[in-house]
């Protein structure tokens, strides 16, 4: 049912297919409780809270009496996590003062795939201090301690958390007053055993935590800022029930198997040096994964109308302000000087391509321009925050710019969208689309932005896409559709982008003459497939643990004998498919063939194709694939056409 607003005093309650209409000015438990009493409409026992638009409340709060409808949240609903994780921080933070009483308290948000705190703590936390942490929030939630909010006025709550020595919430309450003035803010209670400054959502009692657990410590300044002190971060998990939590930690231990960093050593496909640090250097073996994925990407670019250019790594500072990056992005940019002038290193393609285009004169007949660049760009990441090849700072990304009238911008869009289709469908990724709208960092007028939102919807929907809006995370001069990869794991990961841009080409005075004679400025357009090649290698390589389909893997296929009667026909295998282009290699040694396996398994070539007697013979192939599958009997010539099939991405 289309949930109803309401009037005055009054509030609708969504139960799946039931309403009831209520007296709201109350706090939400009050609320369930009549219409427990009363019989109003069947409800869940195990509700934990409301979802009203984007905002979760939980029972502790008061409804106002401007709110839509609230539609209920059980654990079974995925809202719930919010509610249950947050509540899990809070039952951290009171074991930490139970065991330390010492430790200030300062914020421990809701992350995705968990939560953590931040702890004022002299040396901060060690990994063997988890499990006495863990057994005081088992004995905390045992208790089941009944969750109580208060509204307390400022000097109330400054006057409270200075007596207890909490100087970090006090400067949040400080910061809350001098940003939003707030006269009011909301603290929970653990019984009467502990309290917190929060804003919510909690669960009802600290009983309602099932399944949880503490993963990791770390150390993070205080607002993110390395001038501020050092504090102490443990970092938890919490889930609906045990179950979950199971499943959980053995996706995690899967992850750790599929690791990128150990299998890119096992596989020598790059390292890392302090020499260039968190840039990465690509052996052979990732040198080849990189230059077939870039191969893959230049393909679709042809097939899809986009011309190869190439653009200069240094490029005056004057042309970054003139972009708009200086203002909105230099704190991750590399600056120099050459010849006593301000040069930056790249951090990205577009205005390169916009002096290309400038540089000639052009008719609107000539649009759409389609320009692609496989070009390396440098972008500052702290030290703290770099990981393998996910996050470095230096990479080449699959950019492209579309420079168009505004009546093209939806069909290139929809160009964009179907080689998008095309690439993740090879390497079977689920995805999910995002439209990200104007940030407060923004350049560009209003109209400028509605209209360019406006093209990227109409162009999801005529499409038949289905999207969410992302609100505020657009990029600073335009906005964008982003694209969610969901990897073997259920991992997303943000890859691909099409962002609009009609502020840049009218800050470098880029222009095209129209069918009425006259000067109009291009539409520019933003793409990029696979974003970052290093990052998504990265996500491919722990989404494939390193198995990658025989047109990517840098050894294709591995020969080997059991006996020595097989040797000749296992050189003729080999040579015959090195020189097909295979990437084979083989092993004719004496030694057992278990041996022989092992010493190539880390690399896991798509084949081992065993040999011995038998197999000579008969001029037959035994085949080993992944999995341990097993094919006997294989004819050369049925092998050799099935192997080249594959050896091509499969659309």
């Amino acid at each position: 049912m289309s949930p109803a607003t309401t009037n005055g005093l009054m509030v609708e309650i969504l139960s799946g297919e039931k309403s009831a209409t209520l007296k709201a000015g109350r706090p939400g438990s009050e609320i369930l409780k009549e219409i427990a009493e009363k019989k109003i409409i069947k409800i869940p026992a195990d509700i934990l809270g409301f979802k009203v638009g984007d905002e979760i409340w939980d029972l502790h709060k008061e409804i106002p009496e401007n709110s839509a409808a609230l539609k209920v949240i059980t654990p079974r609903d995925p809202e719930a996590l919010d509610i249950i994780r947050h509540s899990t921080a809070h039952i951290l933070a009171q074991a930490v003062k139970e065991i330390y009483p010492e430790v200030q308290v300062t914020i421990g948000p809701v992350i995705e795939q968990g939560f953590f705190y931040d702890f004022s703590k002299k040396g901060g936390f060690k990994e063997e201090e988890l499990p006495a942490i863990e057994e005081r929030m088992k004995a905390i939630i045992a208790k089941k301690l009944p969750v109580k909010r208060e509204e307390w006025e400022v000097p109330k709550a400054l006057k409270f958390f200075e007596s207890q020595g909490e100087h970090y919430k006090c400067e949040i309450i400080r910061d809350l007053v001098a940003q939003n003035s707030v006269q009011t803010v909301s603290v929970y209670w653990h019984g009467q055993e502990f309290v917190d400054l929060c804003r919510g959502p909690h669960v009802p009692h600290t009983g309602w935590i099932s399944a949880f657990k503490l993963m990791s410590v770390a150390g993070a300044y205080w607002r993110g800022n390395e001038k501020n002190e050092m504090l102490g971060r443990i970092y938890g998990t919490a889930f609906e029930s045990p179950p979950s939590l199971k499943a959980y930690l053995a996706r995690l231990e899967e992850a750790k198997k599929r690791d990128h960093r150990r299998i890119g050593v096992d596989q020598d496909l790059f390292s890392f040096h302090p020499e260039a640090p968190a840039s990465p250097f690509f052996h052979p073996n990732g040198a080849f994964l990189y230059l077939r994925l870039v191969e893959f990407l230049r393909s679709l670019n042809k097939a899809h109308g986009f011309e190869e250019v190439i653009s200069p790594l240094l490029l005056s500072q004057e042309l970054w302000k003139n972009s708009g990056h200086y203002d909105n992005y230099r704190e991750n940019m590399y600056f120099t000087k050459v010849d006593e002038r301000d040069f930056a290193v790249k951090p990205m393609n577009c205005p390169g391509h916009c002096l290309i285009y400038k540089a000639g004169h052009h008719s609107y007949r000539e649009l759409p321009m389609r320009l692609a660049e496989f070009g390396r760009v440098h972008r500052h990441e702290r030290s703290g925050v770099t990981q393998g090849l996910f996050r470095v700072r230096t990479f080449v990304q699959d950019d492209a710019h579309v420079y168009c009238t505004e009546d093209q911008v939806e069909g290139e869009i929809a160009n964009v969208l179907e080689m998008i289709r095309k690439f993740y469908k090879v390497f079977g990724f689920e995805y999910r689309m995002e439209l990200s709208t104007r940030p407060e960092k923004s350049i560009g007028s209003d109209e400028t932005w509605q209209k360019a939102e406006q093209s990227l919807k109409n162009a999801l929907e005529k499409g038949g896409h289905s999207y969410r809006v992302n609100p505020g995370d657009g990029a600073f001069y335009g906005p964008k559709i982003d694209f969610h990869l969901k990897d073997s794991l259920e991992r997303s990961h943000q890859c691909g982008t099409i962002q609009l841009d009609f502020s840049m080409p009218g800050r470098f005075g880029l222009e095209f003459s129209g069918s009425d004679n006259k000067s109009h400025t291009p539409v520019m357009i933003h793409k990029a497939i696979a974003g970052s090649l290093e990052r998504f290698l990265g996500i491919l390589i722990e989404h494939f643990a390193g198995h990658f389909p025989l047109w990517l893997a840098p050894l294709q296929a591995v020969v080997l004998t059991v006996s020595d009667d097989a040797a000749n026909f296992a050189r003729e295998i080999h040579e015959l498919m090195k020189l097909k282009g295979f990437r084979v290699r083989m092993d004719d040694s004496s030694e057992k063939l278990a041996a022989k396996i092992k010493q190539f398994q880390a690399q896991k070539p798509p084949y081992f194709i065993i040999l011995g007697g038998r197999e000579a013979q008969s001029r037959t192939l035994s085949l080993r694939l992944k999995g341990n599958e097993q094919k006997q009997g294989v004819s050369v010539e049925t092998f050799l056409a099935e192997f080249a099939s594959l050896a091509e991405p499969q659309f």
